[in-house]
């Protein structure tokens, strides 16, 4: 049950949400739960769609920034956010089973994939206080200044939602995918 209210649908969310969150229903076909809680502050909603939207925008692609996802819900232990980027890793990035285990492991089976997922994974734990040798080693990966801060954007972006899913303890709409070790 979550602690934090999730609205049963778009109409019994706050009316200033009702516009985002249609916005939000028209481009997925569904509106999960996340956005219902989220919608709980539309402020935050508004907030949170405008950064996940510009992000979109950038010049990682969405295979890597579904990787990056897995890799942070799998390190903050988010089950909410683990299930729902293994879905969409799967079904709308296309990653395969091999990929989206070597993202829940901050890896990748890619090389320069590989490279970005374990830098998102170091700001993580580092807490943003990555070393010189962290930053080249995504530098000779291939990632320039403008990609390396979309990296730690979209780390902040992923520990977000991954906070607010684990605050609330939004109910799961997705196949559940637990995660595989408690949060670091």
């Amino acid at each position: 049950m979550s602690r934090i209210p999730i609205p049963a649908n778009l109409e019994a969310a706050p009316a200033a949400a009702h516009g985002a969150l249609s916005a939000v229903k028209q481009q997925l076909g569904v509106l999960p739960n996340l956005f219902l809680v989220v919608a709980n502050s539309p402020a935050a909603l508004d907030g949170y769609l405008g950064l996940n939207g510009a992000l979109a925008k950038g010049s990682l692609d969405a295979r890597t920034r579904e990787r990056i996802a897995l890799a942070i819900a799998e390190f903050n232990g988010c089950t909410y956010c683990l299930s729902a980027h293994s879905y969409l890793g799967k079904n709308l990035a296309k990653l395969d089973d091999a990929e989206i285990a070597a993202n829940r492991g901050g890896r990748s089976n890619d090389a320069k994939a590989d490279a970005a997922v374990q830098f998102a994974v170091k700001i993580a734990t580092a807490r943003g206080h990555v070393a010189d040798a962290d930053l080249a080693a995504v530098r000779q990966a291939g990632y320039d200044a403008g990609q390396i801060v979309e990296i730690v954007l979209h780390v902040a972006l992923n520990t977000l939602t991954n906070y607010v899913n684990e605050v609330a303890g939004t109910a799961v709409d997705f196949p559940l995918v637990a995660p595989a070790r408690n949060a670091a």
